[in-house]
């Protein structure tokens, strides 16, 4: 997606969200120069390391996530798919003794499974927004094979390929990766948040709160945007 389709859907994020600009190009700033002094991978860089398919699972954080993980051990080839985690669906993996190729993070995962599956090959996408300011000065620093992306206008070090939340972000990433199918596992744009997706949880699962449900919506619209307006094949395990 161009920025300048996206900076529509940008502006009714932030009034939507009651956002401020000027915090996620705060943020931004912020990441770049820590890409700038860390060093980073372009797009091409990315493009490199898993260039061996067109062919992209996207992990989502709902509650179908192990059960999907379950499916597309017995019956996918994963060799023949890049894997790329949304965040916290990356505990999730590990405790199936899967790392993922591709993290697309906020880091407000666990952190210590992130670092495990970086140490172990995982490339990161790290997205710098308004409210993640300070995961991105705390952490950043200590992950290798990373690529920044902001919401705000790309600049620097960084880059926006569209998307809002974790999961349909890793979608439009896929997409500027070349991916000509995208299986989703738990994209479930339900009413229901898991232990994965917010880790301070009681149980398994818990109602999703007013903000989450609106953040659902959009991923989910986003997901229906790129269904409709790129040459990609989806593939929903959820339905």
């Amino acid at each position: 997606m161009d920025f300048g389709l996206w900076e529509n859907y940008y502006k009714q994020i932030l009034d939507d969200f009651g956002f401020e600009r000027k915090d996620d190009e705060k943020t931004a700033q912020v990441l770049d120069d820590i890409l700038f002094d860390e060093g980073c991978l372009t797009l091409e860089d990315l493009y490199e390391k898993i260039n061996f398919s067109n062919r992209f699972i996207i992990f989502g954080a709902g509650p179908s996530l192990k059960k999907h993980i379950k499916k597309i051990k017995e019956e996918y080839d994963l060799t023949k798919y890049v894997l790329v985690s949304a965040d916290g669906a990356t505990t999730a993996l590990i405790e199936e003794k899967i790392i993922p190729d591709i993290i697309a993070t906020d880091l407000d995962g666990k952190i210590d499974d992130i670092l495990y599956a970086n140490t172990m090959g995982a490339n990161l996408v790290i997205h710098g927004h308004g409210n993640n300011l300070e995961a991105i000065l705390k952490y950043t620093p200590f992950f290798d094979n990373v690529l920044g992306t902001t919401q705000s206008q790309a600049h620097g070090n960084l880059y926006n390929f569209g998307g809002f939340t974790d999961g349909d972000r890793a979608m439009f990433l896929a997409i500027a990766l070349g991916a000509k199918e995208l299986i989703l596992a738990g994209m479930d744009f339900g009413d229901r948040v898991t232990k994965y997706s917010r880790p301070n949880i009681e149980n398994e699962t818990a109602k999703a709160d007013d903000i989450k449900l609106k953040k659902l919506e959009y991923a989910e619209a986003f997901t229906s945007w790129i269904a409709e307006n790129k040459d990609v094949k989806i593939i929903n395990l959820k339905l």
